[in-house]
């Protein structure tokens, strides 16, 4: 098999992203005329949720047999599961690699690596694991990375690593190809941008003001402290507020808890760091609250896009004191979208020129 190293820039909602990639990879599955019992397609993921969430997606469209192996999770388990031969294995980089190490997980058949969310998977935190994952395979395994969002420096390190890989023998027709899907404009055409302006440390408050004059039907809220989630969701508790929180600290049993109760609709409100707001796909999210200003412009496009999914509109507010209003005018005319301002006035949330 000759090479290739894909990254789709995705702009669809995520089980058309996932199905993009799925949907050719099991059909070369299925029609191979004589299909060997070894791991062909390995699916690295930079979280558990949606890790399970890719696993959930082959099991709906193919008898395939896959495994899910993620950190955190025994690795007694995994190691009994990968005994029943799956074609596909899902997992995050690092329980992969180290499966591999253990020579638990056969990689030398290994036909494609998905990299789903690449440039999450290539950030510092993560890249060493993503690397090593890297090369481990074999020198003509097809790479596929998956993201809303492609940075050039997602796609040179992906050209480094595969350059690592084959020794920087490959030709012109082998390089990076970026294939990117249509783009539905939702950040601009389905979301409609708020503003409320706080002190740091009335931010709470104001988010609690906040639900009690939406009163969202799904609401999620994202701050990048993950100290801070057990603060808001103690905070909102105490004022009756049904919420949960989720990190990447939070254990796989409370997680998946946490996941389905708000999928379902059975929790309101949902606070979190930037780790939910990676390709998870749970319907009906009315609003998005920020509470504060992420640094880059990928990641305030990732936590915006949970709402205004398939077809449906929604909320984006980001809550922030002064420097962060700052900030987001700045971002506002960099992405082209237009931001409202609104205040809270006499338990109803309200234009400025409203409160005069």
């Amino acid at each position: 098999m000759q090479q290739k190293k894909i990254l789709c820039s995705k702009a669809k909602r995520a089980p058309e992203k996932t199905l993009a990639y799925l949907l050719p990879l099991i059909q070369r599955l299925e029609t191979e005329e004589n299909p060997s019992k070894a791991v062909k397609i390995l699916i690295a993921s930079p979280t558990y949720e949606l890790a399970a969430q890719i696993k959930v997606q082959i099991q709906a469209v193919s008898k395939v047999k896959c495994a899910l192996c993620i950190g955190g999770a025994p690795i007694a388990r995994q190691i009994d599961m990968l005994k029943e031969k799956p074609q596909i294995v899902i997992g995050g980089a690092a329980r992969l690699l180290e499966l591999i190490h253990l020579k638990k997980l056969k990689a030398d058949s290994t036909e494609v690596l998905v990299l789903d969310e690449a440039d999450r998977l290539l950030s510092p935190e993560l890249r060493d694991s993503t690397e090593g994952l890297l090369e481990r395979l074999p020198a003509n395994v097809e790479l596929i990375g998956n993201s809303a969002t492609v940075s050039d420096y997602t796609r040179k390190i992906l050209q480094k690593a595969r350059d690592g890989i084959t020794g920087g023998k490959y030709s012109e027709e082998d390089a990076i190809k970026l294939v990117t899907l249509p783009l539905e404009d939702v950040l601009r055409k389905r979301i409609e941008h708020w503003a409320i302006f706080a002190e740091r440390r009335d931010k709470i408050d104001t988010l609690r003001s906040f639900i009690n004059a939406e009163k969202p039907q799904k609401l999620i809220v994202f701050t990048a402290r993950t100290d801070q989630i057990e603060n808001i969701v103690s905070k909102l508790a105490y004022r009756k507020i049904d919420c949960a929180g989720l990190s990447g600290k939070t254990d796989k049993k409370n997680r998946k808890a946490a996941i389905d109760r708000f999928r379902s609709g059975k929790l309101p409100v949902l606070v979190t760091t930037d780790l939910a707001s990676r390709g998870l796909d749970i319907p009906g999210i009315t609003h998005v609250v920020q509470m504060d200003l992420p640094e880059t412009t990928d990641f305030f496009i990732h936590r915006a896009g949970r709402t205004g999914r398939a077809g449906n509109t929604g909320i984006n507010c980001v809550i922030g004191d002064e420097r962060e209003m700052e900030n987001y005018a700045r971002l506002e005319k960099k992405i082209h979208i237009k931001v409202y301002p609104k205040i809270l006035y006499g338990g109803k949330l309200l234009a400025p020129e409203d409160c005069e």
